[in-house]
């Protein structure tokens, strides 16, 4: 699927992530930005769930920043999940 438009989701409040999500016009692939104050220990968990939300939805070409604040997967899925459909124009029942 290709992008619409720039999204986001999430907070920077502690057990949150924050997800900011733009396409990218030429063919450039994924451009992954992920931080995280549990980095050293669910640093390749995160990268992992993140290119398989991407694969899931056929997102290829993609600047995403990711600024992790000790999310549980869940929430990280949701948040994802939800930048990802307000960037494809597809989410409903909201203002946007």
């Amino acid at each position: 699927m290709e992008l619409h438009r720039k999204a986001q989701a999430g907070t920077f409040e502690s057990s949150d992530i924050m997800i900011l999500i733009e396409p990218l016009k030429n063919k450039e692939g994924r451009k992954l930005e992920i931080s995280s104050s549990v980095m050293l220990q669910y640093g390749d968990m995160l990268s992992e769930l993140v290119n398989n939300i991407l694969d899931k939805y056929e997102i290829e070409n993609v600047h995403l920043i990711a600024k992790d604040k000790g999310a549980l997967e869940p929430t990280i899925i949701a948040r994802l999940e939800t930048a990802i459909t307000r960037a494809l124009n597809q989410q409903k029942g909201t203002l946007l």
